[in-house]
């Protein structure tokens, strides 16, 4: 038996399965076959069908035997073949007995009917008409609508695996999982809506080819074998019986496997555990069948032993079952009052998997946004936000994590809500129908529409219907619809955040990719000379400044060479900077090679030097006044060179830099704060503006 499997899982694993059945087909088709072989052939196709039968009666679910149209189909060329070989010995030998066909042909016609060719014609239409008419028609239909139900209900499976995955019940892999179970039950149910068609032809086909081989038996026997009528009729009319009901068997068998496949539910259970749990779990209706049986059993003129056994025998049945359900069930100590408290409604003990994590990144939109989102209703706002999230990763140098989408009752209808790790970020509002014009600054004519501001860069805005398109932008208006306006200003977040993105994990991953190149270099810096929260610490500062990790082989390099010299994290982001100067003065000016700056007074700057070392980095000791004279200038600067159209870039001292960068991010965002050993070598700088310690004297 092993050797036979074994031969068979060789022949599949070198794909000459298929050549050798097709051969075996056109064999029997082509070739005149000894009966020994036709016995083998019809015993195997019997053999074949039963095993296909008590699969389907074993899976578990339909999916489990995705398979079954294909084998159905090939059951069914190999039975048609076996049909055309046996004809052909049929008519070429029946003139020499009964056995002239093989022993299988000769067995059916001869004690399954009797000998008798007219019992077997009517046995042989019976059992057409019951695989025709009744299970092949009701397995037939039942495909059909199975196959259009299953197409129906696949965008709404498509939404909730959608919607499960955007609230985070289910992770990627589950929902690539169930998106490929969902595809592959369209799949099954579209296949067997065909495949039935094939067991409907070849029961009509079994009807033809009986009265093809009896008409053509009889000619060739009377005709040029010189048979009387009757010997003539019971030798052909007889083959022609025995081989059509060999035939007809298999294909009742395969018949009824495909019914019992399209009508199973998908549960995990086999049809035999369906049958015992859902037929007689009520003992009711077995008790009135039983009362039934007895009293036809007693009525006079009825078979009374046979109606009381067997009501006697369902009565047996349904006392045992009301017996076994009201046996105590054997149950730990400790579950019985957690029983009876759901029993009485109470709410069940709280578990760790009742506390969700936060999402680190999430949308929450309103009712009216969820078109936005639902790719069956034309939304591209889910594409938009992935390609928001490639375009971060590529600049930050660092994997963003996934953005998880929910609705929320909550919300205003055309609302949403950005957040990060649970605590909103930024909200505004959009609408589905109708496109943002966004003023850029000049623009030639005033549109008819809904004030609005940008929520990404605060600009003001209209929103327009989407005829006014053309118009707008002839005018001189940015128009972006409602997907583009979210994820712009989800990028902007995501942007101005990205140091809260960034985690020991995402660090452990960047290392680890970085160890595939550099494996001495990882394996020296962490945790021999830094331990990883100093690195993460230091990356976090770099990219809340705006500067990317894309370099990470210079980043650790740098720390490797300064962490014998401090474990300090803002010294050691100060030293990466420096390493990472050129692409830090690349990515603030671009390849200009004087670089515009703005400096601070040379009073001013000794002053704020003495201050910060006396009164520490956090600056607390700083004049309030000092400070908001200096914002102010500051601020005024930053507007003139934003007329001009030029950044604004503050070059100071290295001691003071990493105060000011921070001073600069509350005071003036749009500013870069740079120090003087940050200016590569080659580059020089032109300072277009001085700030002094009265704002009057910027």
């Amino acid at each position: 038996m092993e050797l036979v499997m074994g031969v068979f899982r060789n022949a599949g694993a070198r794909g000459i399965g298929a050549p050798v059945l097709i051969l075996m087909l056109l064999a029997m088709i082509v070739l005149p076959l000894p009966a020994f072989v036709l016995d083998v052939f019809f015993t195997f196709n019997i053999a074949l069908s039963l095993v296909v039968l008590l699969v389907t009666v074993y899976a578990l679910r339909p999916l489990d035997f995705a398979m079954f149209p294909s084998m159905l189909l090939v059951a069914t060329l190999l039975r048609l073949a076996l049909n055309v070989a046996s004809t052909r010995v049929v008519l070429l030998e029946g003139h020499n007995g009964g056995d002239a066909a093989g022993k299988v042909i000769e067995a059916f016609g001869e004690f399954v009917i009797g000998g008798n060719y007219a019992v077997g014609l009517v046995v042989f239409m019976i059992l057409v008409i019951i695989n025709f008419v009744v299970v092949t028609k009701g397995a037939g239909r039942v495909s059909e609508v199975s196959a259009r139900f299953t197409l129906d209900a696949m965008p709404g499976k498509q939404m909730a695996i959608d919607a499960d995955l955007n609230s985070g019940l289910i992770d990627q892999a589950e929902a690539r999982m169930r998106r490929e179970e969902v595809g592959r039950e369209a799949d099954f149910y579209g296949a067997m809506d065909g495949a039935s068609k094939f067991v409907r032809g070849d029961a009509i086909a079994g009807i033809l080819i009986l009265v093809i081989n009896i008409i053509g038996g009889l000619a060739i026997g009377m005709g040029q074998h010189d048979l009387d009528l009757d010997t003539a009729v019971r030798n052909y009319a007889l083959l022609t019986i025995g081989d059509g009901l060999v035939a007809q068997l298999p294909s009742l068998l395969l018949s009824t496997s495909a019914a019992i496949i399209v009508t199973r539910v998908s549960k995990a259970e086999d049809l035999g555990s369906q049958v015992a749990t859902q037929l007689f779990d009520n003992p009711r209706a077995l008790a009135i069948t039983a009362a039934i049986l007895v009293l036809l059993g007693v009525i006079p003129g009825m078979p009374h032993l046979v109606f009381l056994l067997l009501g006697g025998a369902v009565g047996g049945l349904a006392y045992m079952i009301v017996k076994r359900k009201q046996e105590p069930q054997p149950e730990p100590e400790e579950v019985k009052p957690l029983a009876h408290a759901e029993e009485a409604g109470e709410v069940r003990e709280l578990t760790w998997q009742d506390v969700h994590p936060v999402d680190v990144i999430g949308l929450e939109v309103g009712y009216r946004l969820i078109p936005l989102v639902d790719r069956e209703q034309g939304g591209q706002l889910m594409n938009r936000i992935k390609g928001v999230r490639k375009k971060l990763s590529q600049e930050l140098g660092f994997l963003v994590q996934s953005v998880h989408i929910r609705d929320n009752l909550d919300l205003a209808p055309n609302a949403y809500r950005i957040t990060l790790n649970g605590v909103p970020v930024g909200e505004s509002e959009v609408y589905v129908d109708r496109e943002m014009a966004i003023n850029p600054g000049k623009v030639f004519g005033e549109l008819k529409g809904t004030a609005t501001r940008d929520p990404a860069f605060g600009l003001d805005a209209i929103w327009i219907d989407a005829g006014q398109r053309d118009q707008a932008q002839t005018m001189g208006y940015t128009v972006v619809d409602a997907s583009t306006v979210v994820a712009t200003h989800l990028s902007e977040l995501l942007q101005s955040h990205a140091h809260e993105l960034l985690g020991h994990d995402e660090v452990q991953q960047l290392l680890d990719n970085l160890a595939e190149v550099a494996p001495k270099l990882v394996e020296d810096l962490v945790p021999k000379l830094l331990p990883l929260a100093v690195v993460l610490r230091v990356l976090q500062n770099l990219l809340q400044e705006g500067v990317p990790i894309r370099d990470m082989r210079t980043i650790a390099e740098t720390l490797a060479e300064q962490a014998t010299k401090s474990q300090d994290a803002g010294t050691l982001t100060a030293s990466v900077r420096v390493a990472l100067s050129r692409s830090i003065i690349q990515q603030v000016t671009g390849p200009v090679g004087e670089i515009p700056v703005i400096v601070l007074e040379p009073g001013l700057e000794r002053l704020l030097q003495q201050t910060l070392v006396n009164a520490g980095e956090d600056g607390a000791g700083v004049e309030p006044g000092m400070l908001e004279q200096l914002q102010n200038a500051m601020q005024q600067t930053a507007r003139q060179q934003e007329v001009s159209g030029e950044d604004s870039v503050l070059l100071v001292a290295a001691a003071i830099r990493p105060w000011m960068a921070k001073f600069a991010r509350h005071s003036v965002p749009g500013m870069r704060v740079l120090s003087y050993n940050e200016i590569p070598d080659n580059r020089q700088i032109k300072v277009i503006s001085t700030i002094g310690r009265n704002p009057t004297e910027a």
